[in-house]
């Protein structure tokens, strides 16, 4: 019984966190990557517009960025005149491109929740659900982040929503 209320205060602490850490105006997406150790991206979302030139140059840079980085070193780094916030999972590195002044945890609590909810969604997720069921992970993103923004922090919230779509289809 005490086990039970000790996850839902912290539950109910882990949403309080992100909707009170990503709260301010000014704090926006630029975009997410997910790309493999090769550099093959998996899922690109632009938040910003750039020309296709411009997003393949991008994607490089940060790959560059992420892979040759000791794993001693936090998980953020400054890309041109914003933050890179990453995590890798497996073989799969999964990056966000925020302003400089923004809450680099909040946005590492983002990510991790991101990968929580493709877990539950795929029962275990792999890069070939993301390969193959792109849609639905954009489908998920959507659902999650809206505009460069977060727009919903609870997992149980997302994944109901994400139930009713599939029923609808």
């Amino acid at each position: 019984m005490y086990y039970d209320i000790n996850i839902k205060a912290r539950r109910k602490t882990h949403q309080l966190f992100l909707s009170c850490a990503l709260s301010g105006d000014d704090e926006m997406i630029r975009f997410i990557l997910l790309q493999n150790r090769q550099g093959k991206t998996r899922l690109a979302k632009y938040y910003i517009p750039l020309e296709d030139s411009e997003k393949h140059k991008v994607e490089y840079e940060v790959h560059r960025l992420v892979v040759n980085r000791d794993p001693k070193y936090t998980n953020f780094v400054e890309f041109r005149t914003h933050k890179v916030i990453y995590r890798r999972y497996a073989g799969l590195f999964f990056s966000m491109c925020v302003d400089i002044t923004d809450n680099e945890l909040a946005y590492l609590e983002c990510i991790h929740l991101f990968v929580e909810i493709l877990d539950h969604f795929f029962s275990n997720v792999c890069e070939l659900d993301l390969v193959f069921n792109f849609h639905k992970v954009y489908l998920i993103l959507d659902e999650f982040i809206l505009a460069g923004e977060i727009q919903e922090t609870s997992k149980r919230a997302i994944i109901e929503r994400m139930g009713e779509l599939e029923k609808q289809e």
